[in-house]
């Protein structure tokens, strides 16, 4: 063995740090130079846009001011809504006036700035919106130190957001987000979820039996059955739930931060989920210190553009969107920007001659103007001198350039001047979009052949550049280095020099003697460099083109013949070698590209592609982006062509019947009905046909053909050979006959022993039942006589075998039949109890939550339980409603709630509050009919305030007449309200005259509280009226109120408590009309003492003010002031400030008399 002295080693190690030393000073020079002798074409200054910017960081300090406000006055103003966009052509430096001029100051300021691209390549559902929340989510997962611990407790902000994050999101709907943003999974998590907080509002009964129910209950999660209908993803409560929870994240996300500026850039190119969710976003106003921007090429978005579409849409509702236009700039500014890229002084008079020259040239578009110098500098019409240490030109040579008016020619003949090895890199990477990751590009070039990447590469003349293999690199490489020899291989995009490169050579990036790893360390280095040229720029694996002019020019390099071919060989190769899990993230650009060589496939391929695109069509349905699902559902079926039903039918089948429905939710009916009348046509078992039958119900419900959609489900119950009603009106012995069967199936059967039934497990009847559903809905709008049987119907299947999710509400409109028109309120309210135990604790039934407690809250347990009981488990049933996207009956319980706020005797100013925070959210979500019955009670509310009491009346009177127009109970509500008002004014003939020419009110609000409080209304005013008249008339008012009175003592005596004060009063007004003074006047003191004890202030003040009326007609005015200054104080408690100025004017005139 050889040894080396001590001294000798040290010799040697000295030598070679003077080498090493000496190779970094030298390289530092090298660099330095490098540096001096570079264009500056990226990173620039934004010129010319001083007022854009001004304005644009105007927004921030908006944001600021809403924080810093307290809470209700901020949600006054964020009520109000704002966004920002920007508009311009390309290449006019929207980006980076928003990046810039905004993105820049905010993150100074503390705010996070998260953006994200849409692009014309791909059909990825939310791609931007869902890029900008994963930047938003690491920013607080990754850089939260950042922003320091919070002084209760130490923890940090993302600990704060992701523990409030998983404690109000149900599991359901933290896997939905997941799928909707994965780049949000790490804030998500998978910890333990909140418990559902409906079992607090259930109807009476022992815990302990509730424990030992659910202890005993089977599973619904554990059916064997397999429904074939996606319940989740069926319809347009899919999209809703998406947007609520998207605004719940951002809400609590935007709560623990400064503030946040979410921009979506190239919104021309957006699909129209990102657009819906981004208006649901704008319109929501309790997401705090939330900016959203957006910029669009205007040119490219005309008016029937659906970004066109939604901007007007919300300016119609009065949202407040910043615009800014900006075009081309001024030859004062291009002087400085050209100084800039240069790095001379905007005065030099060379510098401004020749920027007057590129802005005659490129009109001064700012991204023309810097590809201009870039093509002089590469022409070598533009050099640096290092004698004179600035760059030099030939003003005549400059000004001689002929400019195309595509800024892609420019691009297409720089990367033409390319080496061979970096063209196929930029043509892979342009096909992969204009955000790609550095693996993806290294795997494709590491599975494509040489052969095919020269076949696909366009041709190019021999005067723009020759393709060889440049002879300044091959004197750099060594075999001991390959990586360093593809790192210095780059030296021609780093002088900028054109390479010129022999034919004959075989590409260096592709040799056989290199080994796997060095190659993917050379192409991943390769692509660094791509950062040095102004390409596009690389942040670690993730890359994105400067511009997509960029990216454009990138593509051309493909010949046009085999662009298709190249494409889909690009995807076959990711098909074949990323990961499952890389797979499904990249689903919609792997089967995007492999969509464009479909033509030229083998059937076996077909079939596998046809897969594919059911897969991506499911997985963006499952993010409610049925515009993008509809374009992989067609696509699938035109891979499969005609033969797609003669083999496997069932992937044709899928889609067939999931295009069917994502054309539903698009409105494109007409494909629909195709989609619907082919898979109709088949020779098909008839539950195959299941999905397609119950979108034709639902949409000939939407479009108003409610006969023909009643016709549709029954036909389906009867092919499926289910029992189903005729169409035409149900007689009373009809309706007592099912009940009666129904009845005895019920026999001995508590809450607790129906919530515990067995599941259904066989899909005929679930489908029968879900078409009874449908049914439920479209028979109470033609012919309500129906609706029993479709009940009894549902109930029974039920009973017989097994519950669903439909059962529940079945059971609550059980409830409501039994409560109201079969006068059983018991009976009904165990049936409601039984409804919502169903619910509890119960797996896939969540989806009837909302529906349930509408119906149980709204029409049974009113019958005999406070009426305050219920206000709570409205508001729940509308918080879910949101939560599972079931809007109509969330507003529905947020109209139930409003109105027993109002019954109850709540605060007329607080009401007021909600009543116009309601009205919002019902224009948010489009419930028109809803927002109507709001604005009823609010015009009614702000009468009785004294505000505005014309137009009040004038808009109750618009609301009556057009609603007299269209068969639906808005009247009834208009005629409930005015007789509020009439009789709190003690307006009496009026209010007479109004029941008198309201109809049957109590019809069209069978079993609700507002028909309770009508008929106390309606008696009290008939027994007023009848104590200023005489004779028959006086004989006939009398016999109305007594009508009226006989209904409210059949409810009090089954146990209806809201009702008691109601008896007292009535009962009193009787005894004054009868001349019974000592019972008038005991009666008088019990409705007062009654309405006290129960709550109801404003009938407690209308009390006091009927006994002082009575003891000023005896005279005693003691009494008469003692109660009148009690119902003063009464009225002044409630709000009702119409009145009090009322009184105060009576009392006036009393006192003068």
């Amino acid at each position: 063995m050889s040894t080396t002295s001590p001294s000798r080693r040290s010799s040697t190690q000295h030598l070679a740090d003077i080498v090493v030393t000496a190779a970094e000073s030298s390289q530092k020079i090298n660099n330095q130079i490098f540096n001096i002798a570079q264009l500056r074409v990226s990173n620039m200054q934004i010129h010319g846009r001083d007022d854009d910017i001004k304005l644009l960081r105007s927004k921030l300090r908006d944001l600021a001011e809403k924080k810093d406000v307290g809470d209700e006055e901020y949600v006054a103003k964020s009520r109000a809504g704002e966004m920002v966009l920007v508009s311009g052509t390309s290449g006019t430096g929207k980006s980076a006036l928003i990046h810039k001029g905004l993105g820049n100051p905010a993150a100074k300021s503390g705010y996070i700035f998260a953006s994200g691209k849409f692009e014309d390549k791909f059909h990825r559902p939310l791609s931007a919106f869902s890029d900008a929340m994963t930047r938003l989510a690491k920013f607080i997962t990754v850089d939260h130190n950042k922003m320091g611990k919070l002084s209760s407790g130490g923890q940090s902000i993302a600990t704060l957001i992701r523990n409030k994050i998983q404690n109000e999101f149900e599991v359901e709907d933290a896997k939905q987000l997941r799928r909707v943003l994965p780049g949000c999974a790490e804030l998500l998590g998978l910890g333990s979820r909140r418990r559902s907080k409906f079992s607090s509002f259930l109807c009476p009964s022992s815990h302990a039996a509730k424990e030992a129910l659910f202890r005993s209950a089977p599973q619904l999660g554990s059916a064997k059955r397999r429904l074939q209908v996606s319940l989740a993803l069926a319809g347009k409560e899919s999209i809703a739930k998406m947007h609520y929870a998207v605004r719940r994240l951002l809400k609590i996300i935007c709560s623990h931060l400064k503030g946040v500026v979410l921009f979506i850039d190239d919104l021309q190119w957006s699909d129209t989920a990102t657009l819906d969710l981004l208006k649901s976003i704008v319109l929501d106003g309790e997401i705090p210190s939330l900016l959203i921007v957006g910029a669009y090429r205007e040119d490219e978005v005309p008016d029937h553009h659906p970004l066109a579409f939604h901007i007007r849409e919300l300016e119609q509702m009065n949202m407040s969107i910043t615009k800014i236009k900006i075009g081309n700039l001024g030859v004062g500014y291009a002087i400085p920007l050209v100084a800039e890229a240069l790095g001379m002084d905007d005065d030099d008079s060379k510098v401004k001659t020749l920027a007057e020259t590129i802005h005659r040239k490129t009109e001064g578009n700012p991204f023309f103007i810097l590809m201009f110098l870039r093509s002089l500098y590469d022409e070598k019409l533009l050099q640096y001198n290092f004698g004179a240490m600035k760059w030099t030109w030939d003003d005549d040579a400059v000004n001689s350039k002929i400019v195309t008016q595509n800024v892609a020619s420019v691009l297409v003949n720089k990367m033409n001047r390319l080496q061979e090895d970096t063209q196929r890199m930029l043509m892979v990477a342009s096909c992969l979009g204009s955000n790609f990751r550095k693996s993806a590009v290294v795997t494709v070039m590491n599975n494509i052949s040489q052969a095919e990447m020269r076949s696909s590469m366009r041709i190019v003349s021999g005067t723009d550049a020759t393709i060889g293999s440049s002879s300044l690199l091959s004197s750099d490489l060594t075999n001991s280095s390959t990586e360093r020899a593809y790192a210095s291989s780059f030296e021609e995009f780093e002088d900028g020099t054109a390479a010129t490169m022999e034919s004959s050579s075989t590409s260096l990036l592709l040799s056989s003697d290199m080994s796997n790893a060095c190659t993917e360390r050379a192409y991943a280095s390769l692509i660094e460099e791509f950062e040095e040229e102004g390409l596009c720029e690389v942040d670690d694996e993730e890359c994105h083109f400067m511009h997509d002019q960029i990216q454009s020019a990138a593509f051309e390099l493909i010949c046009p013949d085999q662009r298709d071919s190249f494409q889909g060989r690009i995807g076959n190769i990711l098909l074949l070698t990323l990961s499952p899990k890389e797979l499904e993230a990249s689903l919609f650009e792997v089967v995007g590209l492999l969509n464009c060589a479909a033509s030229n496939i083998t059937d076996e391929e077909r079939d596998e592609l046809a897969e594919m695109n059911l897969k991506a069509g499911v997985k963006a349905s499952e993010n409610a982006a049925f515009d993008t699902a509809k374009v992989y559902f067609k696509a699938g079926r035109e891979a499969l062509g005609s033969r797609g039903w003669e083999g496997d039918y069932s992937t044709m089948l899928d889609l067939c019947s999931d295009g069917a429905n994502a054309c539903f939710l698009t409105g494109d009916f007409v494909s629909m009905n195709d989609l619907i009348d082919e898979v109709l046509s088949k020779d098909i078992d008839t539950k195959e046909k299941y999905r397609v039958s119950e979108i034709k119900v639902k949409s000939l419900l939407t479009v108003g053909k409610v006969n023909e959609s009643i016709n549709a489900a029954l036909d389906f119950r009867r092919q499926l050979g289910l029992p189903a009603p005729q169409k035409k009106p149900a007689s009373k012995f009809t309706i007592i006959r099912e009940y009666i069967r129904v009845k005895k199936l019920l026999k001995d059967k508590t809450a607790e022993n129906i919530a515990n039934l067995p599941e259904l497990d066989d899909e005929r009847y679930e489908m029968g039942q879900r078409m009874n559903e449908h049914l439920a809905t479209s028979v109470y709008l033609v012919e309500p006589t129906m609706l029993p049987l479709v009940i009894f119907q549902s109930v029974t299947t039920s009973l017989k075998h097994g519950l669903s999710p439909t059962s529940s509400p079945a059971f609550a409109r059980l409830g409501l039949l039994l409560c109201g028109p079969f006068g059983k309120p018991h009976e009904g309210c165990e049936m409601a109890k039984a409804a919502e135990l169903i619910l509890l604790e119960r797996p896939g039934m969540r989806s009837s939550t909302s529906n349930t407690i509408f119906v149980t809250q709204s029409f049974c347990y009113h019958w005999t339980s406070p009426l305050h009981d219920s206000i709570e488990p409205l508001l729940k049933g509308y918080q879910v409603g949101l939560e599972i996207g079931d809007n109509v009956k969330a507003c529905y319980c947020l109209v139930g709630r409003m109105y027993y706020l109002f019954f109850t005797g709540r605060t007329l100013d607080s009401i007021q509050q909600e009543l116009e925070a309601a009205a919002n959210v019902m224009t948010q979500l489009k419930q028109d009919e809803n927002e109507l019955k709001i604005t009823i009670l609010l015009s009614s509310v702000k009468k009785l305030r004294g505000l505005d009491a014309e137009a009040c009346d004038e808009m109750l009177d618009s609301i009556l007449a057009s609603a007299a127009e269209t068969r639906n109970n808005l009247s009834a509500y208009v005629s409930v309200m005015k007789l509020e008002v009439f009789v709190f004014f003690q307006q009496w003939q009026e209010a007479v005259d109004l029941v008198q020419k309201a109809g049957n009110v109590r019809l069209f609000l069978s079993s609700t509280f507002v028909v309770v409080r009508y008929t106390f209304l309606e008696a009290l005013a008939y027994l007023k009226a009848a104590q200023s008249s005489s004779g028959w008339k006086k004989r006939q008012m009398k016999k109305c109120a007594h009508k009226a009175m006989q209904l409210i003592r059949v409810w009090a005596k089954n146990g209806n408590v809201n009702v008691v004060h109601y008896l007292r009063i009535l009962g009193a007004e009787l005894a004054v009309l009868n001349g019974k003074k000592g019972k008038a006047k005991e009666s008088f003191n019990a409705a007062i003492s009654a309405s006290s004890r129960n709550g109801f202030l404003q009938d407690r003040a209308l009390a006091h003010e009927l006994t002082s009326a009575y003891f000023k007609a005896q005279g005693d005015d003691y009494w008469r002031n003692y109660h009148i200054e009690c119902s003063r104080a009464c009225y002044q408690e409630w709000g009702c400030i119409g009145k009090v100025e009322q009184l105060d004017a009576n009392m006036k005139i009393d006192d003068k008399e």
